[in-house]
């Protein structure tokens, strides 16, 4: 069952990501040319992001009703009527439009994030961290393929620019739905026994593993959204990059974010989840120096290369440690909560990017997270005061500690 599913989950996540990073790369400069407001520019990339929020706890919920397979299927075709909306749009110079196409897609990105947990649950709980690494390494599939349609697709079709950008998009998402419908669905759990009784929310938010979970998803999803929604109107409009250079940072960055995927699980178990999360605050900290030292191409590219990596490791330490914190029969309920509270900071991040870059500058977007990064320092401070180093993760919550 594993290799069937994590191979199709691989496939599906290269196609989630690259149609998002699609969305990223010129959302913020279609904002430009059709938005009525230069601060709305990035309004549809948040939108998108609003609509991740939006949707993470219903996602959860209709995938307990109808499964992971269906669900998934039935978000991948979402996810083409998201793409075939932006096409609409763009040809209508529809402004609105488009901000209520990228919100459908945000919805498609919430079920696509569960792709890792399925990963985990297709495979035994001491396997759980290699098969999430694994899914997210598909994302390097999208950092390619996202930049390469933004790219090719600038060339206008009917006279628009990117509307055959997001025609493709549609297509790989109907692939995508095809493609879901070969998933094997894990065994469900038995919930009456005492072992497996779901708790409430509350006792799992007094778990420091759960909380120290959450709070990487957070931090590391907020942090690396806010940079990265302002980029490509700090770099294109604002400091005037060409297209070709802006994609190729985006795509740098993207390729940063999961390229590391092929070592973390490796790297957890040679470092451990809390060091390797506290590497990852030590890059999204350097990210800022670098950041701050000027704004030519290097500047931007090298930035956004270490946003990508300290982005994995927290990510990745942050789910680890999520799949090791609930029992089985708590899973959508604990899934559901964290993709709400990362997703939902995330929204406000992006919301905020475009009006801050273009407002205040460059400058006061990277200064703007470092509230963040040191209320991460701090939980990992905590959660080494309250237990000793998590050990095999993917397994109970009561195994998650020595």
């Amino acid at each position: 069952m594993h290799r069937r599913n994590l191979l199709v989950l691989v496939l599906c996540q290269c196609v989630a990501v690259g149609g998002t990073i699609l969305v990223i790369t010129v959302g913020g400069i279609i904002g430009v040319a059709l938005a009525p407001s230069a601060w709305l520019a990035t309004l549809p990339v948040s939108l998108m992001v609003v609509g991740t929020a939006l949707a993470a706890i219903p996602a959860a919920w209709v995938m307990s009703r109808i499964g992971r397979r269906l669900g998934f299927a039935a978000a991948a075709l979402g996810g083409a009527a998201g793409a075939l909306l932006c096409a609409l749009a763009l040809h209508q110079q529809s402004f609105l439009l488009f901000c209520c196409a990228t919100l459908v897609i945000g919805a498609q990105i919430a079920f696509s994030q569960q792709y890792r947990f399925a990963a985990a649950e297709s495979v035994s709980a001491a396997q759980a961290g290699r098969a999430i690494s694994i899914v997210l390494v598909g994302a390097i599939g999208g950092a390619f393929l996202g930049p390469e349609i933004a790219a090719r697709g600038a060339a206008p079709l009917a006279g628009t620019a990117w509307l055959g950008a997001f025609l493709v998009v549609a297509g790989l998402n109907l692939l995508a739905a095809l493609l879901l419908l070969l998933l094997v669905e894990p065994p469900r759990h038995d919930s009456s026994l005492p072992s497996d009784a779901a708790r409430p929310l509350g006792a799992l938010l007094g778990q420091p593993l759960f909380v120290i979970a959450v709070l990487a998803g957070v931090v590391g999803q907020g942090t690396m959204t806010f940079i990265m929604t302002a980029t490509p109107v700090s770099m294109h409009v604002v400091d005037g990059h060409g297209m070709a250079e802006t994609s190729s940072v985006i795509r740098a960055h993207v390729l940063a974010m999961y390229l590391p995927s092929l070592v973390s699980a490796a790297l957890i178990g040679w470092l451990g989840v809390v060091r390797l999360m506290i590497i990852g605050v030590l890059a999204l900290l350097a990210t800022l120096v670098v950041a701050l030292q000027g704004q030519a191409f290097l500047h931007y590219w090298w930035a956004l290369v270490l946003l990508g990596v300290g982005w994995n490791f927290l990510f990745v330490g942050g789910t680890s440690l999520l799949v090791a914190s609930y029992r089985p029969a708590e899973r959508f309920k604990a899934q559901a909560f964290n993709d709400f509270a990362v997703f939902s900071v995330a929204a406000l991040a992006s919301l905020l990017a475009g009006s801050v870059v273009v407002n205040f500058g460059w400058a006061s977007v990277l200064w703007s997270s470092l509230p963040l990064l040191a209320l991460m320092i701090l939980g990992l401070v905590w959660l080494g005061r309250q237990a000793r180093e998590p050990v095999a993760v993917g397994g109970s919550a009561e195994t998650a500690e020595r």
